[in-house]
């Protein structure tokens, strides 16, 4: 990355873009002192640039209209005086210091004096009551839109290696304070390979029909039986002699029937051989404590709509 940082790249943006626009200004220039021949008799272009279409179609050699060049000239014009008032050569600032993240940041400050007070009330609120309000709702809705939907929907049920917010499954916990945490802080869950562990290949599998059997789901009865030992010999430390995990340190309830990755044998077999590195980042700096108040209240919302609605009552 060095190599992009350096004085050269500046020179080299700055000439670059000089160079294009008075190279464009001398073109210009050059084709408006071109001569074409005129016919005396008729006062028309005599002359033609030798392109022909259909047998006897030719292309006349007119000259570019006047009002033509001078907008060309103007917008020459123009862009030199914006380069010299605004960032555009390399690292020059420009006359006026105009910078985007100045731009932005006078929009956060309009923005913190106009809502600020709102946000106020709802950080002084329980998370369950700004649950219930309808406004912090409709405020909630818009900020997860905006910085959640990316990776777990629109509709917050997420997608492959994102966990869906709508249901009862929640890897850390699903109570209002420990939803606000996982905003404000981030998690970051990490599951290591363990086919090393579990010995051949043949145990990866076992143990992946003995996973599937703790849900119920389809699995192969005598595979079941030898993944077992293995399973509370490698696994259960984490996830439970019962498989049930252990939300203290983000390990998956495997005894439901939600898959984060993926809950066929295939899958399984994938996730125990190369292991699982999850990372959800915190928000804290960006968002703010008030806003995420909110935010949280917003997606505890998701799975608790009956709760939602009693506690508006």
């Amino acid at each position: 990355m060095a190599d992009f940082t350096n004085g050269f790249w500046d020179l080299y943006i700055t000439v670059l873009t000089l160079l294009g626009i008075f190279g464009c200004g001398i073109l210009l220039w050059s084709q408006s002192k071109v001569k074409v021949k005129v016919d005396k008799e008729t006062g028309r272009v005599s002359e033609t640039t030798g392109h022909v279409w259909d047998e006897n179609l030719t292309e006349l050699n007119t000259p570019m209209p006047r009002w033509w060049m001078w907008l060309f000239y103007l917008t020459i014009i123009f862009g030199l005086a914006y380069l010299v008032l605004y960032p555009g050569l390399g690292s020059y600032a420009g006359k006026l210091g105009w910078k985007s993240a100045g731009a932005y940041e006078t929009e956060l400050k309009k923005a913190d004096t106009e809502y600020g007070p709102l946000f106020a009330k709802y950080q002084q609120q329980d998370l369950k009551e700004v649950a219930a309000d309808p406004q912090a709702q409709a405020i909630g809705e818009r900020l997860f839109l905006n910085y959640c939907a990316q990776c777990h929907g629109s509709d917050a049920r997420g997608n492959k290696g994102f966990p869906n917010l709508t249901d009862k499954d929640w890897l850390y916990g699903g109570d209002p304070e420990t939803i606000k945490t996982t905003i404000l802080h981030g998690r970051h869950g990490v599951m290591p390979p363990m086919a090393a562990a579990l010995g051949a290949d043949k145990d990866v599998e076992n143990v992946a029909h003995y996973v599937l059997s703790l849900s119920g789901s389809t699995a192969d009865p005598i595979k079941v039986v030898f993944g077992k030992p293995k399973f509370m010999a490698a696994c259960a430390a984490c996830h439970g002699a019962d498989g049930k995990g252990n939300q203290a340190l983000g390990a998956p309830n495997l005894s439901d029937k939600i898959w984060l990755h993926g809950g066929g044998v295939n899958s399984i077999m994938e996730t125990i051989r190369k292991g699982r590195d999850n990372n959800m980042p915190p928000f804290e700096d960006f968002l703010g404590d008030a806003k995420i108040q909110v935010l949280a209240a917003y997606v505890w919302s998701l799975s608790n709509a009956e709760k939602k609605d009693a506690a508006s009552k």
